[in-house]
């Protein structure tokens, strides 16, 4: 059950309250080159991607904005680091939210003219603190970096956007230690009701990345903690897309979308199963069935393993099954496999 937060809306979509965990990524390309972002949202946006972040680090990127969201269908997010007049020009240039670290952006001043360019266009301010980034006196309180010195660096941050007369704010507290990560969102979750933004900050790799943020997000989330998630990795962010869909699938926190299963190959494996099972999942990806569809390697244990499946296949020697809810429905040649599940799902009611 998600815990009760409040609704914050960003752009045309709202997150809080019960409301769907919408899935977040970020452009790896440079904000100033128009054509290259926009070309990559359009990529994310078809693969899932519900809110997209831009890095902001000159005005050159802060005026780019305003191009970029003139191309898109999602809400955007500006990336600030340090420098205050970015936040200020990628509000006036249309930003539908910001994110900053008010403790390194130069002070109370400069933090208010922030919060003054937000609140006159009611733009939501998302909070963001970082394991890397706590300050050196919260290091010294709790000897190191602790999951309670995330959460009184988040806090103290948020009080003061809110002595400012601005609570339209999101947070975000990330660590790459997984598990200092859970602790402290399970904190911050019972000491606020602003909505969370959840993710695992410097993953890594598809391999490493996708195990890291896995056990993260699934540890917090079925707590039912977090509003909104990114899962970092180091590679392409359609990657981060793919991952972050099957982990709330997973989690039961989304349907629809074909779910793929496959065995895990054996001795009895007399097909190509990992080759094919790729083309499945590559395949499924364009069908909008909220379905499961098995890969099975053999004809002995296929029907029977991929029973609790709509719909699977399964390999022989130069021939393969078609199963449905495990009864074998007819017998196909191997090379026709995937065409034949392809039809199937094309007809599917």
């Amino acid at each position: 059950m998600a815990k009760n937060t409040r609704v914050i809306r960003i752009g045309s979509r709202v997150i809080g309250g019960g409301n769907p965990i919408l899935i977040q990524s970020m452009t790896n390309t440079r904000t100033e080159d128009v054509k290259a972002t926009v070309e990559q949202i359009h990529r994310l946006e078809k693969a899932g991607c519900e809110i997209i972040r831009c890095t902001v680090p000159t005005l050159e990127a802060a005026k780019a904005l305003g191009e970029i969201k003139k191309q898109i269908s999602i809400p955007l997010v500006a990336d600030i680091h340090f420098d205050y007049k970015m936040a200020i020009a990628a509000i006036e240039n249309g930003a539908d939210k910001i994110r900053i670290n008010p403790g390194n952006i130069g002070g109370k001043d400069k933090v208010a003219a922030v919060v003054a360019a937000a609140k006159e266009r009611e733009i939501p301010i998302r909070v963001g603190v970082n394991s890397g980034s706590l300050e050196r006196e919260l290091v010294e309180k709790y000897h190191g970096v602790t999951a309670q010195g995330l959460v009184e660096s988040a806090l103290d941050k948020v009080g003061m956007i809110e002595e400012l007369g601005y609570e339209n704010m999101v947070i975000s507290i990330k660590s790459s230690d997984v598990l200092m990560c859970v602790r402290a969102h399970e904190i911050l979750a019972s000491r606020t009701d602003y909505p969370l933004h959840v993710g695992i900050t410097e993953a890594g790799t598809i391999i490493s990345g996708n195990i890291k943020s896995s056990i993260g997000l699934g540890l917090i989330l079925h707590q039912g903690i977090g509003d909104t998630i990114r899962v970092s990795l180091t590679g392409d962010p359609v990657e981060e897309i793919k991952s972050a869909k099957l982990i709330l699938r997973t989690l039961g926190l989304r349907k629809g979308g074909i779910e793929v299963v496959s065995c895990p190959t054996c001795g009895r494996t007399k097909i190509d199963l990992i080759g094919l099972a790729g083309q499945v999942e590559a395949m499924v990806a364009d069908f909008p069935l909220d379905i499961k569809v098995a890969v099975m390697g053999c004809a002995v244990n296929g029907p029977g393993e991929a029973k609790e499946a709509d719909i699977g296949i399964a390999g022989g020697i130069g021939e393969g099954l078609l199963i449905k809810k495990g009864e074998i429905i007819r017998k196909v040649p191997e090379e026709q496999l995937l065409a034949v599940l392809k039809e199937e799902l094309e007809n599917w009611e």
